[in-house]
């Protein structure tokens, strides 16, 4: 039986005096991939943070959630005048990474072999954000949040994303993502925050 990673039971989620969703339920285990549905604002967002523990909105409720979980936030998270090397190599958690043959070959996976010494601010927005996704070949969580990974990269990104994805989950990990656009992905659950709506 695969285990839980993730899970959600009658949560209620507030943002100040505002009530955005009520009695949410659901389950990630190992080899999940959920997508979120919801219309814009209607708290995709700000779940996946609150489910991240990135956010000081009122969480109400039953939340378990495993400590091997990395979140990638709709923004790509990098700093402009620094490298994609020197980006990848801080993360916001704290965490270093000295392998540099590990960045690079992150890097090359999503496209940008020979812009290691590239600073962001010289990439287009789809290049940062493949730098952003590069993360995800780095990381060593079993649970990945995503904030619309799939925003402003093209089709081949796209379809690199999802094989990343596909790949993650077959080998026991397990992603949940949101997303306005259609995936190709095969064995998708989902959860429609609309019906969660207070």
């Amino acid at each position: 039986m695969p285990a839980d990673l993730l899970k959600l039971e009658s949560v209620d989620l507030d943002r100040g005096v505002r009530r955005l969703l009520s009695g949410v339920s659901f389950v990630v285990r190992e080899g999940d991939c959920w997508q979120m549905l919801g219309s814009n604002g209607s708290g995709k967002t700000s779940l996946m943070r609150a489910i991240a523990g990135l956010t000081r909105l009122g969480l109400q409720g039953d939340r378990v959630c495993t400590e091997s979980v990395i979140y990638q936030g709709h923004l790509p998270g990098l700093k402009s005048l620094l490298s994609c090397r020197e980006n990848l190599r801080w993360h916001g958690s704290g965490r270093v990474t000295d392998d540099f043959q590990k960045i690079d070959v992150a890097l090359a996976r999503v496209g940008l072999q020979g812009y290691e010494e590239t600073e962001i601010c010289q990439l287009s927005a789809g290049q940062q954000r493949r730098v952003g996704l590069a993360r995800l070949w780095l990381s060593e969580a079993q649970l990945w949040l995503l904030d619309e990974p799939f925003t402003a990269i093209d089709v081949d990104g796209t379809a690199m994303l999802e094989a990343q994805i596909q790949r993650h989950c077959e080998a026991g990990g397990a992603v949940v993502f949101t997303s306005h656009q259609p995936t190709r992905m095969a064995a998708l659950k989902m959860l429609d925050l609309n019906q969660y709506a207070a």
